[in-house]
């Protein structure tokens, strides 16, 4: 039985569930960005989906993964090689943050920490 976080989402065996204390390389540059999904522990292991906000339908994912901040853990899910445009995060089929900028040759950050589902960066209402 793989371990868990809670009843909803399992924290995913092998690469997700080890510390990732390595760094990040972004494909970013020209009309690229990249997404920096910052959340609380027990998202860790699922997988956040990011679409175009004008294409909903195509979506793309990465798992959110313990890493190092400085000397402290943090639970991130990490977007590159995004087009400059506004992005939609899902979890679990459902729309967490709407409308997120990302801009070209930039590292964009949302903060999910404690939101309930709320981020703390401002995001436009669909």
């Amino acid at each position: 039985m793989p371990d868990t976080v809670d009843s909803h989402h399992p924290v995913a065996e092998g690469y997700a569930a080890r510390s990732h204390p390595e760094f990040v390389v972004l494909d970013i540059g020209g009309e690229l960005g990249a997404l920096i999904v910052h959340t609380d522990p027990d998202m860790h292991g699922v997988e956040i989906e990011i679409s175009p906000s004008a294409d909903q339908r195509r979506r793309s994912h990465k798992q959110v993964l313990e890493r190092t901040i400085g000397d402290h853990p943090a639970f991130t899910a990490v977007f590159d090689a995004l087009p400059a445009g506004r992005y939609t995060l899902w979890v679990d089929g459902k729309p967490r943050a709407h409308r997120v900028p990302v801009q070209a040759g930039a590292v964009a950050e949302l903060d999910l920490r404690n939101s309930r589902g709320r981020p703390s960066a401002p995001t436009e209402e669909l």
